[in-house]
């Protein structure tokens, strides 16, 4: 230390050093305990206001539609009419499970269904309250949003199932759906719209829902599951092999069925014929297209059963075994190609039967015993 010119040195032991970092240490931590409960209390205040905002909000879309009910109850008795219209034809198209009632499980494939039971409680309780001529009403829109949320979450568990078995199969469910999504059109036609003329979120969530469950099960059978021929009768893999005419080393982009000529050939998955006729060294082909970019090639063939735009199902016969083309004798050449680029379709011939068999099973155990609530 510098005074009137004079300067004294002060040492400070290593035990004072030591102890005056503790106390700074502990200082430090009581500030750092300190914010962290004061962050604590923040958050918890404000999970607190959230869920406070959140009831509000869910006991003033109930007096919205207390007044609804009250300045216009014909209004409001069309505008139930109108749903259950919606509905009604809705519960024609689908099985008896997926309206049955069932537990809420939360969050599915697209995002959370939501749970009205509080809300319609609410309103039920405020109708009677006020306008107990008008409580019949009220129980009605809680059924219909009740069932809305039942089929939503049928819906996602079947687009789970079915997302579920083309992943396991080594395709994108995603690419499938665009794909399907790419070639549609049509006439607007609002699903149900209230008076004001807006869409109630949880009706365009259900009919979401139920597009993307039927997306993904077409496309789940539009995959290759059936033999177009007997598998006992493979005489060529897909790969490498040596050409049978000329000896050399040559890629083969299919399988090879040897059978009898004139034997039946059958459409391996669903989809519809895009090509009838002859192509250079495959003969007589016919092609199916099965969306989302992925088509099934014949070849060989001796005899046509099928035409261009006609649509089959797996295991429809659309030919005849022949020895037409570049061939040594009857049999089928199959292939797979997606994008244009061949790949093995021995993967999918031999293990979609067993993951479609599973995906339905499974469903079918934990959904397929429900009635019609």
């Amino acid at each position: 230390m510098r005074s009137d010119g004079q300067v004294r040195f002060i040492k400070i032991s290593s035990r004072m050093q030591m102890t005056a970092a503790g106390l700074a240490a502990a200082v430090l931590l009581g500030w750092g305990v300190s914010m962290g409960a004061m962050a604590f209390s923040q958050y918890q205040a404000s999970a607190e206001r959230a869920d406070l905002l959140s009831r509000e909000a869910q006991v003033a879309q109930a007096e919205d539609r207390l007044a609804d009910y009250g300045d216009d109850l014909a209004a409001t008795t069309a505008d139930l009419e109108r749903r259950q219209d919606v509905l009604d034809r809705i519960a024609e198209m689908l099985p008896e499970d997926a309206v049955a009632p069932v537990e809420a499980e939360g969050a599915s494939a697209v995002g959370a269904v939501s749970d009205s039971s509080k809300e319609s409680d609410e309103l039920i309780s405020l109708i009677e309250r006020e306008i107990p001529g008008a409580a019949g009403l009220a129980r009605i829109e809680a059924r219909q949003l009740a069932f809305v949320e039942r089929v939503t979450r049928y819906a996602d568990r079947r687009a789970q199932s079915a997302e579920s078995a083309i992943r396991r199969l080594g395709l994108n469910p995603q690419m499938m759906m665009v794909a399907d999504e790419e070639a549609m059109g049509g006439p607007l036609e609002q699903l149900v719209t209230g008076r004001d003329g807006s869409l109630d979120p949880r009706f365009e969530r259900m009919v979401l829902s139920l597009s993307r469950m039927a997306s993904l099960e077409r496309g789940l059978q539009e995959i290759p599951q059936v033999m177009p021929a007997d598998i006992r009768s493979i005489s060529s893999g897909f790969g490498y092999r040596r050409d049978p005419f000329n000896g050399h080393a040559a890629m083969h982009a299919g399988l090879d069925f040897r059978a009898p000529h004139g034997a039946p050939i059958h459409a391996a998955a669903d989809g519809t014929v895009s090509f009838v006729g002859v192509k250079s060294g495959y003969g007589n082909v016919v092609e199916v297209s099965h969306g989302n970019g992925m088509i099934t090639r014949y070849a060989h063939m001796s005899r046509f059963a099928s035409r261009v735009g006609q649509d089959v199902k797996a295991g429809d016969v659309i030919g005849r075994i022949g020895n037409s083309g570049r061939s040594t004798g009857p049999h089928l050449h199959f292939e797979v190609r997606i994008n244009g680029r061949a790949v093995n379709p021995r993967p999918f011939l031999e293990t979609a039967p067993d993951v479609l068999e599973e995906a339905r099973a499974d469903f079918i155990a934990n959904h397929g015993n429900a009635t019609r609530g």
